[in-house]
């Protein structure tokens, strides 16, 4: 029996460099060995047939929103649904995982019955198609530490957890902004440790455009990345790596010290930890953040007497 089963959604394979991408991803995965079920859902142009030439798995069938964007929890789903797998992971298609991933996974798994594993990515630009063959992932180790850029804590591509996690979502798209962070408030507010492998699981992202979406324009300015941003329930519940509570490493499996700066972020949390009360939570970032709370809630003030729109996936005042 598998022991991780590792979903994701694609994009369509007309395109040749997202094509090339999304294929380095799942041959990457399908490396990883037997005990890691990968599962491509959705039936995107080219999806079928990318799966059959890699050798994995697919469903067709997810849940997508108005906009036609698949949602997250139909994918997470369709990873239940298709797999006995005691863990469940999500990668996005254009990140390459390696022979540490599974390691990582079966580490936390043993000494915690419920988590979420997240770690920071390594930007690599790669303009080949990448040959699994022995070898390939100590060459691509290389490659990181000679070329990749560290990616900020802001953004997640992978997470692992086990199977009877996140089973009530709201409707969050995917490939969208907000909904990784949500990931992290959701376990935070339902004390998984929240745990960043960043310094024992090597995640790579491949780096690419943002073609496929309107006007090429980062996902962060798209509407469907403001709508995410409500349905998680607003700007402060936008949590990062930076608020992991556990990490791995060398060390092994700990808690994060509570340094000063930790500890005021932490006691900025608690009110959208513990009580889930906008008020509260917005008194603690106006409490923490004086300057940005003064200029959200001048923008605010501008947007109501029409003299400037309002910035999309800002949280205004209710």
């Amino acid at each position: 029996m598998a022991e991780i089963v590792l979903a994701t959604a694609v994009k369509p394979f007309g395109d040749a460099e997202i094509a090339r991408l999304q294929l380095n991803a799942l041959r990457s995965w399908r490396a990883l060995g037997d005990e890691v079920e990968v599962l491509v859902v959705g039936d995107e142009p080219g999806a079928r047939e990318a799966a059959r030439q890699v050798g994995v798995g697919w469903a067709p069938h997810v849940e997508r929103n108005a906009a036609g964007t698949p949602l997250v929890r139909s994918v997470f789903d369709a990873a239940r649904a298709i797999s006995t797998a005691p863990l469940v992971a999500y990668a996005n298609a254009d990140i390459l995982l390696l022979d540490d991933f599974l390691p990582t996974a079966s580490r936390v798994a043993t000494h915690l019955p419920a988590f979420v594993i997240v770690a920071q990515r390594w930007d690599v630009r790669v303009a080949e198609e990448i040959a699994v063959a022995e070898g390939w992932t100590s060459a691509l180790r290389r490659r990181v530490e000679a070329e990749g850029r560290l990616h900020p804590p802001a953004g997640s591509d992978v997470f692992v957890f086990p199977r009877d996690c996140y089973r009530d979502l709201p409707a969050l798209a995917i490939g969208r902004a907000g909904w990784d962070n949500w990931m992290i408030y959701e376990a935070r507010r339902r004390r998984w440790p929240v745990v960043d492998a960043t310094r024992s699981m090597t995640v790579v992202h491949q780096e690419h455009d943002y073609r496929h979406l309107p006007g090429g324009a980062s996902h962060h300015r798209h509407p469907e990345s403001d709508e995410n941003v409500r349905l998680a329930g607003g700007r402060r519940t936008i949590l990062t790596l930076v608020d992991a509570d556990w990490a791995l490493g060398s060390e092994g499996l700990r808690r994060k010290g509570m340094i000063w700066r930790r500890l005021l972020r932490e006691a900025e949390l608690l009110p959208v930890l513990r009580t889930r009360s906008w008020l509260l939570a917005n008194a603690a970032f106006a409490v923490f953040h004086p300057l940005q709370a003064a200029r959200r809630v001048a923008g605010w003030l501008r947007w109501k007497t029409g003299s400037q729109a309002p910035v999309l996936g800002e949280e205004l005042p209710r």
